[in-house]
């Protein structure tokens, strides 16, 4: 038996550990990969520190890790012509299973490892231009503020759009809004270091959620118009409320991140009046990889600024500690097995 290392998740104790497991082997239709870089998200902390609940389709209380995963081909599944040996991939964060979706290193085992399975469905060629780092995070870190921004809110060019948590996602977002035409683009963030990466990534204002200036300042950049689109990254409840207040007649809030918490509207008849909409979103459909991996190979949108580190598979429980503590203010740490 061929053993590899992984990066292991024991759910009753919230304990991460490295260890040897078999290596898998790609059965008809899937692919075996070399994993050569897999992203570290705010997911996964949630994840092993028990704040996500336990996994719906997760088989016993033990799971590899990691939903962000570049790599190469090394071993095809009967049945397998599309891809070859040697190809360089990146995989979706999750595959379809018996018709629901299933989340890679939640519901299955995922890509802290030294070799990933994935069915042919959920993998995508990558152009030699892009490194396999920013390759990695293309799918959620990239992927999920893409689909939220061009299908949940459909932004237009010249909309106003506001990007409440600069975290993995949020920064992401304000790139993206940037690139279909959104304008002006306000992040909000309590951190400073987050405020000005936002601005350093293309966002027209940066602004602190607790400033008693917030309203005034969101109305004078709009020039009196509010915001046509908010998007909470943050997965805070106060930032209902707040991105309510600023939102234009008809203008959309996407709440795209997780808080398990009640959703409360606190003036239903202001919301009706104006014909306010909240829309839920998670992560993305299947050509939205895809497309941006073509975006990002044709240079429309550079993410070299993403990765803040790399660490070497073995440093998982450090990587989830500084993305827990925001230590270094990172934006994308990748793990390098």
């Amino acid at each position: 038996m061929t053993l590899m290392r992984a990066a292991r998740l024991h759910l009753p104790t919230h304990t991460l550990t490295i260890e040897e497991v078999p290596r898998p082997t790609p059965g008809p239709g899937h692919v075996l990969i070399e994993v050569a870089a897999a992203g570290v998200c705010m997911s996964d902390v949630h994840l092993i520190d028990g704040t996500l609940g336990r996994p719906p389709h997760l088989q016993g209380d033990t799971v590899t890790v990691g939903h962000e995963v570049s790599g190469t081909i090394v071993e095809l599944g009967d049945g397998v012509t599309q891809f070859t040996l040697g190809q360089r991939v990146v995989l979706q964060a999750g595959d379809i299973r018996g018709g629901q979706m299933h989340t890679r290193g939640v519901d299955f085992d995922g890509g802290w490892a030294e070799y990933a399975l994935a069915s042919v469905e959920s993998v995508f060629p990558l152009p030699d231009s892009l490194p396999f780092e920013q390759a990695a995070i293309i799918p959620d870190a990239v992927s999920t503020p893409w689909d939220a921004i061009v299908r949940t809110a459909a932004v237009r060019p010249g909309e106003a759009a506001g990007v409440w948590g600069v975290g993995g996602l949020g920064a992401h977002a304000v790139q993206l809004l940037r690139a279909v035409g959104a304008f002006p683009i306000i992040a909000v963030d309590p951190l400073a270091a987050a405020r000005g990466r936002a601005l350093d990534l293309g966002a027209d204002l940066a602004l602190d959620s607790g400033d008693p200036t917030f309203r005034e300042q969101v109305l004078s950049v709009t020039k009196g118009r509010a915001l046509n689109a908010a998007f909470d990254f943050a997965g805070v409840t106060p930032v209902h409320e707040q991105a309510l207040s600023v939102l234009a007649p008809e203008g959309r809030l996407i709440l795209a991140g997780l808080s398990g918490r009640p959703l409360v509207v606190n003036d239903s008849t202001m919301f009706s009046y104006l014909k306010h909409e909240i829309r839920g979103h998670f992560g993305t459909k299947l050509d939205a990889v895809p497309q941006l991996v073509d975006l990002v190979g044709g240079g429309r949108l550079d993410f070299s600024r993403s990765i803040t580190d790399v660490l070497p598979l073995e440093k998982a429980s450090v990587a989830v500690e500084r993305l827990h503590t925001k230590e270094g203010n990172p934006l994308r740490l990748i793990l390098k097995p």
